[in-house]
């Protein structure tokens, strides 16, 4: 409005009169009220209907896709999962034999992503995946003993244990808690005799070692799990 004045003087000194001036000045006017917004709206609509036809068509990659896009926000991991839900699309829990960096579309269901794992840094993940090409891991003492410590250490394994990560080595949260500690001077002892070269003089001994003292611990109760 404070060009009203302007835009039709101009108008008018260039031959146009006053009336249509400002019949023009209105038609820009309303325009400003919604033009840009109205670009907005079909960029959105476009991809509206892509994206709509991808969730339709290919839920389980769609999906996946958009977990590992917003994996290092825990807020919204759990907003889309909720929608897997929704439309009955299973979101398995992180493995350490099974779950890939990002959020892993399988044949029915989503696989976690280790990224999506807090207190878990992309090193430590590359470090599992990469020793795993070696075969599955198949206790706490077999990854401790060949994972690099460095980059995989007390605080990450805490955090692969609450989440769920080991669970299909069939021992209990609580029980891998508790000998976490024992696990990792056990691993470190193992990793410091393969480089030594000693891994076929102590053979017989670590064959009568049982795994990380096991204990038979109970589960923690599903409020302490679900707070995990």
């Amino acid at each position: 409005q404070q060009e009203k004045e302007r835009f039709i003087d101009g108008a008018v000194k260039n031959g146009i009169t006053q009336r249509k001036a400002a019949s023009l000045f209105n038609l820009c006017s309303k325009f400003a009220e919604y033009g840009f917004n109205k670009s907005h709206s079909t960029s959105y609509a476009v991809i509206s209907y892509q994206t709509a036809y991808l969730k339709a068509n290919y839920p389980i990659e769609f999906m996946a896709a958009l977990l590992t896009s917003v994996s290092g926000v825990t807020d919204k991991v759990a907003y889309y999962i909720t929608e897997c839900r929704r439309i009955a699309l299973p979101v398995l829990p992180p493995d350490i034999n099974e779950s890939g960096v990002d959020f892993t579309p399988l044949s029915t269901a989503i696989r976690f992503g280790l990224a999506a794992v807090k207190n878990v840094g992309i090193g430590a993940i590359e470090s599992i995946i990469k020793e795993r090409e070696n075969g599955p891991y198949t206790s706490i003492d077999d990854f401790t003993g060949r994972v690099d410590l460095r980059l995989v250490n007390k605080r990450v394994i805490e955090s692969l244990i609450k989440s769920g990560a080991f669970d299909s080595l069939g021992q209990t949260r609580a029980g891998l808690l508790k000998i976490i500690d024992g696990a990792l001077l056990k691993g470190q002892r193992t990793q410091k005799e393969r480089v030594a070269g000693q891994s076929m003089l102590f053979s017989v001994a670590k064959e009568a070692t049982p795994v990380a003292a096991f204990e038979e611990v109970p589960e923690f109760p599903l409020e302490v799990i679900l707070k995990m």
